[in-house]
């Protein structure tokens, strides 16, 4: 089961790129287009089944874990531990982004008119302020949050939940049975759901080449090629980083998350992957109430990926517009994107919020980003990709600081992939 899955969902990436090319070849940009709309069905279909069980998933795994913690010292030492990671990783990435975009200079020499041109519209969410995004966290109802899929506002009120289950102690041991086998009740709706992932896989890409070609790769191909050769550093730093402390079982994590990232980056989104790495993570054998905590906290606090692009997307409309941006500004620019890219989790489009807002400090202008617009769904597969894998790296090695260590194969629960 868990072979054929992984060989379902690379066959399925490669048939929607053949098909997908096949109709950008052979029919009208009118009949591609209407092709597209029928893929995007498919994709929208997956991704709204994802964000059903995503917010169930967070508040009875995070709260049931953090329930299980023996005390509130306990969460505090794991959460610091889990944010010296996060905070590190995102110093880290958006260093690489800044170097490579400086070396590699992809914007020099940019054909402004042409990639304007062929940009798509945005679909950009509003800009939230610190002031706000602070507000933001607190939710005024949970029933909302859950309504409304406001993970950030999920994961703060799971937080409490968990502290004061584990506070009560044995008064509270029938609730936190009821939560955990909600759990388990939304892990297997989790397995169904993964089950139509291909069919999602395959209408993504196809989607997406069947309108735009392989034709987009030759002209934004030193951009595309910059912004993947960070990633793959960025990546590289990671996995090297993580491999210091797991050692042995750095293989059993990489394993783990490989079918999570495929399915993150064939779709575009990291939210599409939350619930089979949570189920991977676990089913390798690491410690659920570590993962559980951890997780949901790195997919509001640790996208590598979206942090490293915001300065290489800030930097290359800098040099497509042939504006000088000082080493010292530079400096300025990567601290405020620490501190603002941390507000990004649920915004709609959230890389690119983080540039708009960004852009008009350092006197860029605000339409630079239809400059990247074009080929923005090709790169928002790398770095939604990214921020899975260093999720997943985040909460084993988080669980290794612990302590934990890998159950036996005889006891570990039984996942899809």
């Amino acid at each position: 089961m868990k072979r054929s899955f992984m060989l379902f969902v690379i066959a399925a990436m490669i048939g929607g790129f053949v098909v997908g090319m096949a109709i950008h070849g052979t029919m009208s940009p009118e009949g591609a287009a209407q092709a597209a709309t029928y893929f995007n069905q498919v994709t929208s279909i997956f991704l709204r089944l994802i964000k059903m069980i995503i917010a169930p998933l967070v508040l009875t795994t995070l709260t049931a874990g953090i329930g299980h913690i023996e005390s509130a010292a306990t969460v505090g030492r794991i959460g610091t531990k889990a944010m010296i990671w996060f905070l590190s990783a995102s110093f880290v990435s958006l260093v690489i982004g800044l170097l490579a975009v400086n070396i590699l200079q992809p914007g020099v020499g940019a054909g402004i008119a042409q990639a304007a041109g062929a940009a798509a519209e945005t679909g950009v969410g509003p800009a939230q302020g610190m002031s706000g995004f602070f507000e933001h966290l607190i939710p005024a109802s949970i029933f909302d949050a859950l309504a409304k899929n406001e993970i950030l506002q999920v994961v703060v009120f799971s937080l409490f939940a968990g502290i004061a289950i584990s506070a009560v102690g044995e008064k509270a041991k029938g609730l936190l049975h009821i939560i955990e086998q909600g759990a388990t009740v939304v892990l297997k709706i989790t397995t169904y759901v993964m089950m139509f992932a291909p069919f999602a896989i395959f209408a993504a890409i196809a989607g997406a080449f069947s309108t735009q070609g392989i034709g987009i790769l030759a002209t934004y191909a030193k951009l595309v090629g910059s912004f993947y050769l960070a990633i793959l550093i960025l990546i590289t730093c990671m996995v090297s980083v993580a491999a210091l402390i797991l050692r042995r079982q750095t293989g059993q994590v990489l394993r783990a998350i490989r079918a999570p990232s495929l399915i993150a980056f064939s779709t575009s989104t990291s939210e599409a992957a939350f619930p089979l790495l949570l189920e991977s993570l676990e089913a390798m054998g690491f410690n659920s109430k570590i993962v559980s905590f951890v997780l949901p906290l790195g997919y509001s606090f640790n996208l590598d990926g979206s942090t490293m692009y915001c300065t290489f997307a800030a930097m290359f409309i800098a040099q497509a517009y042939d504006i000088h941006i000082s080493i010292p500004q530079q400096i300025l620019m990567l601290l405020m994107l620490m501190v603002t890219s941390k507000g990004i989790a649920g915004v709609p489009r959230a890389s690119l919020v983080v540039v708009a807002a960004t852009l008009p400090y350092f006197g860029l202008p605000e339409h630079g980003l239809l400059l990247i617009l074009a080929v923005d769904h090709l790169m928002d597969m790398g770095r939604s990709a990214t921020n899975v894998i260093g999720n997943g790296l985040a909460s084993a090695v988080v669980a290794k600081w612990e302590g934990a260590r890998l159950m036996p194969e005889s006891e570990r629960p039984e996942a899809l992939v």
